[in-house]
């Protein structure tokens, strides 16, 4: 009897022992920072040698909340592949700066708290908070290609999820790839050759329709879809919704606005509004050479 219990009180003595050892590195792991834990992680070496070389160690071992979406080694490899380069030395801490802010959000945001939308990153782009999109469809998605792949690591100064791929600041084209509301614009844009155009330094004003703003237009021309539309049909009408410069919600005054092809109208009141037909539905998604503005309504030019 006594060896019983011996054994007994042995075993719970171990047991108590390896989960006080447990809470020790959870309770540790929530005293570091951001860069301590990235610096602890094994997976997140490559990641330590950019924040390194890009000088951003000491922010993201300051005060604040931040939610950080880290990219794990295997993700860096495959970006060095896709870039052609050996690894981070090839890369310019001007080059890593902006790439690396593009992966942290002001504020922490664990899992459960990150809802389907645009967030704002801490990468700029003419003073202007360049913009991610998050997903959860089967899991936390980042710009329709990125998953998170381990979430909620808990640290002093905010929340990292482990991504499995390094997120690369998005043209106003990468903004409508990476969204499935945008897909009939992308096959529009791409039909009338403006791809590579709109994809160029820039910046543009793009006023975007939706799925359902085109299904509407097809609906009027008694058509099927894109296919039954020329390249020459579409180009005018696609820079319709394009104007010069990055113009954000701020900076949009009532009255003619020039696009690419003409004048259009803008109203603010009582509801933002564009040549009295279509509502603008969601403003300032950033993007590196630009910034997107939802519409609801295809705009047809008058010429």
């Amino acid at each position: 009897m006594k060896t019983k219990l011996l054994t007994l009180g042995l075993i719970t003595l171990l047991g108590l022992t390896a989960c006080e050892k447990e809470d020790e590195g959870i309770n540790a792991v929530k005293d570091m920072t951001i860069a301590e834990y990235a610096a602890y992680d094994n997976n997140f070496s490559i990641l330590v040698s950019a924040l390194t070389k890009a000088g951003l160690v000491n922010a993201l071992n300051g005060q604040g909340n931040f939610t950080v979406f880290a990219p794990t080694n295997d993700a860096f490899n495959a970006l060095f592949t896709e870039l052609g380069v050996s690894g981070i030395n090839d890369l310019s801490a001007e080059t890593l700066t902006p790439i690396l802010l593009y992966h942290v959000l002001d504020g922490e945001k664990k899992s459960n708290m990150l809802n389907e939308g645009y967030y704002s990153t801490l990468s700029q782009f003419q003073n202007s908070f360049l913009s991610l999109r998050v997903s959860k469809d089967g899991g936390v998605k980042i710009n329709k290609t990125t998953t998170v792949v381990a979430s909620d690591v808990d640290v002093i100064n905010g929340v990292i999820h482990a991504v499995d791929k390094v997120l690369l600041p998005p043209t106003v084209v990468d903004i409508a790839l990476a969204n499935e509301s945008f897909s009939i614009l992308v096959q529009a844009v791409a039909k009338a050759g403006l791809a590579e155009t709109l994809s160029g330094t820039g910046p543009f004003t793009i006023f975007a329709p939706t799925n359902a703003a085109f299904e509407k237009l097809f609906t009027q021309l008694g058509i099927t879809g894109i296919n039954d539309l020329t390249a020459e049909q579409l180009t005018p009408i696609l820079l319709y919704h394009v104007v010069s410069g990055n113009v954000r919600s701020s900076a949009l005054t009532p009255g003619n606005v020039e696009t690419l092809n003409g004048p259009i109208s803008i109203k603010l009141s009582p509801s933002p509004s564009i040549n009295d037909s279509s509502d603008i539905l969601l403003t300032d998604v950033q993007g590196v050479n630009g910034v997107i503005h939802v519409i609801d309504e295809v705009l047809i030019p008058s010429r």
